[in-house]
């Protein structure tokens, strides 16, 4: 699996929008996260059609499509980074010219519903996308430091690194309210204990489950999972979503289970239940409550990279991305 070159200060980063619209953080939002980038060393631009909005809140697949070769084929741009997630981005696979993409490698960077579109890539061009914040994550300021600190160790630099569990966690609308927002002690939590190391694959879990069937869709089959899901996603329907995944690979080496939103209902009980239902579990390292997924901060971890995991000391290694 080939590996991306490294961001440095001073390059382009791409922003587009091949799932919802940039409208969601208006003209005035965009100016503003652009600016924070651009006080870390970046120069930012903007695919042409990422305020597009349709009646499904998007961009023409066309569009969508014509913004994402644009990015990969330009020269001076080193990233792509995602505006934000949403339904659709599954919509542009089969129209996309991966060749030229396989032949242009460079930083990719979403999650959520981007996971469909990093994942495709991976598997058809032979490089390494990320999980990671979107271009819309820049704008937030409270628990901004853990998340840009796994940004910048992760796409920025070449030495391995260890990711530890953030201090505090917050599932609030703080894209509504950046100063009444409220923190909670957070903690990694060990379902099975164990080592695994291995290749690494996964994000949002309802994505993914999408790809099954499709040539966009990885061999999973030995690798490490990380799976997470968002406030619309009940316990119930994370254990089927759970269920088809794992019915549809072998010899999974690890997972871990990113935190759920207080909206999803799913409980601790609720979800060592699910767990419980699946004995091969029981004999591999599964970590939950882990920092990525739709609550607050987040990690960037490397689609197609490798990684060690060890929940004696709660804690993941980096080693390829």
């Amino acid at each position: 699996m080939r590996i991306p070159n490294k961001l440095t200060i001073g390059d382009e980063i791409r922003v587009i929008a091949p799932s919802r619209s940039a409208v969601i953080m208006t003209a005035d939002g965009a100016k503003q996260t652009k600016k924070k980038l651009e006080e870390l060393g970046f120069k930012v631009s903007f695919g042409r059609h990422i305020f597009e909005c349709d009646l499904q809140h998007s961009a023409s697949i066309e569009h969508r499509i014509a913004d994402i070769h644009d990015a990969f084929r330009d020269e001076n741009v080193k990233a792509v980074l995602t505006v934000v997630g949403g339904y659709n981005c599954n919509e542009v696979l089969p129209y996309l010219d991966y060749d030229m993409i396989a032949t242009n490698p460079k930083i990719f960077c979403g999650f959520s519903d981007i996971t469909a579109l990093a994942t495709a890539i991976t598997k058809k061009c032979g490089f390494v996308t990320y999980s990671g914040p979107h271009f819309s994550s820049f704008r937030m300021e409270q628990a901004q430091d853990y998340q840009l600190s796994y940004f910048q160790k992760c796409l920025m630099k070449n030495t391995p690194y260890t990711i530890k569990a953030s201090n505090v966690w917050s599932d609030d609308a703080w894209y509504l309210d950046q100063h009444n927002r409220h923190f909670e002690a957070a903690s990694w939590k060990v379902y099975s204990e164990g080592e695994a190391t291995g290749q690494l694959f996964g994000g949002n879990l309802c994505t993914l489950n999408l790809l099954q069937g499709t040539p966009y869709m990885p061999n999973l089959s030995n690798g490490i999972l990380f799976l997470e899901d968002d406030k619309l996603v009940y316990p119930e329907i994370f254990a089927r979503d759970l269920t088809s995944l794992l019915q549809a690979t072998s010899n999974i080496k690890g997972i871990a289970i990113g935190r759920f939103q207080r909206a999803s209902n799913m409980t601790e009980e609720q979800l060592r239940f699910i767990l419980d239902k699946h004995p091969s579990l029981r004999n591999i390292p599964v970590l939950y409550d882990v920092d990525f997924g739709h609550t607050q901060p987040i990690f960037t971890f490397p689609i197609g990279g490798e990684i060690q995991m060890n929940t004696k000391d709660l804690m993941i290694h980096v080693t390829k991305f």
